[in-house]
């Protein structure tokens, strides 16, 4: 995978310069991190958003939106949605603040 820096902007513009938020690379790609958890990522592939498990059934049922995977092993609480997905921008807020959400659920690392 490569990464994407169209994405990326998008993200840095999205996700603004919110406390606790880093990069870094990950996945052959660009991870942005909240208080150490992964939040989402940015790949040539898509964009890659952790909803958490059980959280993730209402951005599958979204066209464009698949289950993230790991080789042939699915990734649960993970989804990957395309260009044509993260380019809408309202798909793309849903998307992050449904991110958002469960990852300040966490404890920072």
């Amino acid at each position: 995978m490569t990464r994407d820096p169209g994405l990326e902007e998008l993200l840095r513009e999205e996700l603004g310069d919110r406390p606790g938020l880093t990069e870094k690379s990950m996945f052959g790609g660009r991870a942005f991190l909240l208080n150490g958890n992964l939040l989402c990522g940015a790949r040539s592939d898509g964009m890659l958003i952790r909803l958490g498990r059980s959280n993730d059934g209402w951005a599958l049922a979204l066209p464009g939106v698949i289950q993230m995977l790991s080789g042939e092993r699915i990734m649960q609480g993970w989804v990957r949605a395309t260009a044509e997905v993260y380019g809408d921008d309202a798909l793309r807020r849903r998307l992050l603040d449904g991110a958002l959400a469960y990852v300040e659920s966490l404890p920072g690392k």
